[in-house]
């Protein structure tokens, strides 16, 4: 028996799942009732193959977190963005920047949709796409509540050929006077190099004056949504969700 691949495993929560609406490359998980709706979008994970099937809008965890949020009253869009790992004669190219262009992308087609309220949006990142979050620790527009992070790479992992645009261990001493609050959920059974880069963000962070709520999962693995199907896992994701909301309300 060929045994499921993490990324495929069951979300450790079950919420009542809904339909998204699906356009282009994004998937949008609509609350019940009339709008307009605080957005959260969600920043998946990589680098990953240009031709994995299926792409992450499909994968049990982030149909999960969709049909969580909007549960909370929160439409929240899961985009599709090509963080692509490409392989090239002399080496790879992790393709950070065409994917920030789609994340930009879909942040501006939700801001628009006359069901969102525009003025008040969250953008979550998970593991590797959390690079991706340098561009929003810099930009802080006002009508950005919060910057989530759960399992977060915030430095370039070892042997990763990545623009120096993409570091947030360095962005968030660029972030302006009126930060957006940031939360992160960190893994006690992280891998050594990403904790590092969780660490060396934290200490930037703390010199920057920039606060971080961390909520820990002592025991959880990274993709502990999936992997780690403890009470300990789901309360993180409870309190993460919950903590996005209040941002948002």
């Amino acid at each position: 028996m060929t045994e499921t691949p993490g990324h495929l495993k069951p979300f450790v929560l079950s919420p009542i799942e809904l339909k998204p609406e699906r356009t282009g490359t994004t998937d949008l998980y609509l609350p019940a009732g009339d709008g307009p709706f605080p957005a959260v979008v969600i920043v998946h994970g990589g680098p990953l193959p240009p031709d994995l099937r299926p792409t992450p809008r499909d994968w049990p965890v982030y149909q999960g977190y969709g049909s969580l949020l909007a549960s909370l009253g929160l439409a929240t869009a899961l985009v599709d963005h090509r963080l692509y790992v490409l392989p090239q004669p002399d080496g790879v190219v992790l393709d950070y920047p065409t994917a920030a262009e789609d994340v930009t992308d879909a942040v501006t087609a939700v801001r628009t949709d006359p069901r969102v309220d525009g003025d008040r949006v969250v953008v979550w990142f998970f593991s590797g796409g959390g690079l991706l979050s340098a561009d929003w620790l810099r930009r802080q527009p006002g009508w950005l509540r919060g910057i989530a992070l759960s399992y977060p790479a915030l430095a370039p992992l070892p042997g990763w050929p990545v623009d120096p645009r993409f570091r947030p261990v360095e962005a968030v001493a660029e972030t302006g006077p009126t930060p957006a609050p940031i939360v992160l959920t960190r893994v006690g059974l992280e891998s050594e190099p990403i904790a590092a880069s969780v660490a060396q963000f934290l200490a930037a962070a703390a010199d920057a004056g920039v606060p971080v709520e961390i909520i820990d999962v002592p025991n959880g693995h990274h993709s502990f949504d999936v992997l780690d199907h403890t009470d300990e896992s789901r309360e993180a994701v409870r309190q993460m969700a919950t903590r996005v909301e209040q941002l948002l309300n």
